[in-house]
């Protein structure tokens, strides 16, 4: 969001034209990975990622603006939305990633937590 403007939206999901995981099954579940271990293996994308895709495909210059999210962005979110310029985020849920608050508290992004209630 910038100057109280959507400019972008993204959802948790897997690359355009490919199947779900739900569909072919989730590699992490077969391998007993725990929640936050190991993304690079899951088919899926998280929201703030997609947005930035999204952003980027149309020319959107997202540099400057905040991002609402649902949970606390993982390590790999929070390095992106760092170089995507992003300069707060705001999400309802805390989720146990204290790396990536770690990193965007060092790139000086505040981040906060919202009660949707």
């Amino acid at each position: 969001m910038k100057e109280n403007r959507i400019l972008a939206t993204g959802y948790n999901g897997v690359p355009r034209g490919m199947d779900h995981c739900s569909e072919v099954g989730c590699l992490r579940e077969k391998l007993g990975v725990p929640s936050g271990q190991r993304q690079e293996i899951c088919r899926g994308l998280h929201a703030e990622q997609n947005a930035i895709i999204q952003a980027a495909r149309y020319g959107i210059d997202i540099s400057g603006a905040k991002m609402y999210i649902t949970t606390q962005p993982c390590i790999t979110c929070a390095k992106m939305c760092i170089n995507a310029g992003i300069t707060e985020i705001i999400y309802a849920n805390p989720y146990p990633d204290d790396l990536s608050l770690g990193m965007l508290k060092e790139a000086g992004v505040p981040f906060r937590v919202i009660d949707v209630d």
